[in-house]
């Protein structure tokens, strides 16, 4: 039982998905009903993107692209190099993965420049290209990735009504930089070239290129909507047992466990009619201000999953969920991902990461969240 309580204390946000789901059971009692509303079509895509990233993680698939880092002599072509790798990997990659690349190998350049300083709003501004990149796709964030499997529309579709979000984002990013720089836009750096590993094996090619294979085939199933996903679950699953079935066992079940609690207590929810009544009155036509709201408490995946029911402006919810990672490190889960990546690092110092932190992301949310909210009007369908 002290492993169990141990483990819940340290994943906070499966403790509080869980408890909810557990609590949502008393107010609507489990049937055949809420088996079926659970979207298990969701579930089953982050399980193929989870397991997948693992192996590109282990076979150092990135590795060509973060040796180029090392080419950078001045700290503004540096830090848009980071900012950027992180703005457009999360495109692809999520949000949460992209700062697993790119936010140690920041603190390891920095470090060996003697940039220290500037770690810190660096960082800062690698979390907000990972929360504003990674919206433009479907598959950038969970969130994402779940209102795109409600919305009956095309990818391109979904990449129009994202695009002024993410370009003004992009935008926004590199003045920031030049502000960070201001005093000496030429500042140099030389950091120590970083040890390369050999992936050059026949075994380690055939494994990168059958992730890369498996990932495309994730893609494909998400972008045609097929209704044959559950086939390419097996194809994944059974490819990366035959490949590396330790992959498996480092999936992160945390989450889709987490994913799974907040399904039933939003079915359960949805399927009380008082609540349900209550929370449409509450939601409707304020949508974008709601999963910026209730992001800080639950962070905007568990907010979306939520919200969603009672929507009637989608735009409005996921423009929000969208932005509510820019006000706390709660609002995003990517953001605890790199607190936690820091104060591994640096120890102790988890106060100066959330003093920065709020001051830069507060800045940038300030500029953001009133266009954003005009947008809600241009609806996605």
């Amino acid at each position: 039982m002290k492993t169990v309580f141990e483990f819940l204390k340290k994943e906070a946000m499966l403790t509080v998905s869980l408890a909810a789901a557990i609590v949502s059971l008393f107010i609507t009692p489990p049937g055949a009903a809420l088996l079926k509303e659970i979207d298990w079509h969701t579930l089953g895509t982050l399980f193929m993107m989870l397991s997948v990233l693992e192996g590109f993680k282990k076979e150092n698939i990135f590795q060509p692209l973060i040796d180029l880092s090392c080419n950078f002599a001045r700290m503004t072509s540096l830090s848009l190099f980071l900012i950027f790798g992180v703005f457009f990997s999360s495109m692809f990659v999520t949000n949460d993965v992209s700062l697993i690349i790119f936010v140690p190998l920041t603190i390891i350049l920095f470090r060996s420049g003697n940039k220290e300083k500037y770690i810190l709003p660096v960082l800062t501004m690698e979390n907000i290209a990972a929360i504003r990149g990674s919206l433009l796709m479907p598959f950038g964030s969970p969130q994402n990735l779940f209102l795109y499997g409600r919305a009956n529309v095309s990818v391109w579709h979904f990449m129009l009504h994202m695009a002024p979000l993410c370009i003004s984002s992009a935008l926004l990013l590199i003045i920031f930089v030049f502000v960070l720089y201001r005093r000496d836009t030429s500042e140099e750096i030389h950091p120590v070239q970083t040890a390369k590993k050999a992936w050059n094996s026949p075994a380690a090619k055939r494994r990168k290129i059958t992730y890369i294979a498996l990932f495309a085939l994730i893609v494909a199933t998400i972008v045609s909507r097929t209704s044959l996903w559950p086939f390419a679950v097996l194809i994944v699953a059974a490819a990366i047992a035959v490949t590396d079935r330790q992959i498996l066992r480092q999936t992160d079940y945390v989450l889709l466990l987490t994913f799974l609690c907040f399904f039933i207590f939003s079915s359960s929810i949805a399927a009380n009619p008082g609540i349900a009544a209550f929370l449409q009155k509450l939601v409707a036509g304020h949508e974008y201000w709601c999963a910026i709201g209730l992001s800080q408490l639950i962070s905007n995946v568990p907010a979306t999953i939520v919200l969603y029911p009672f929507t009637e402006n989608f735009a409005g919810l996921i423009y929000g969920a969208d932005t509510a990672g820019l006000c706390s490190l709660i609002g995003s889960l990517a953001s605890v991902i790199n607190y936690r990546i820091y104060v591994r690092e640096y120890p102790g110092n988890g106060g100066r990461f959330i003093k920065t932190f709020t001051l830069i992301s507060w800045a940038f949310f300030l500029t953001v969240v009133i266009p954003g909210w005009l947008l809600c009007r241009w609806r996605f369908f």
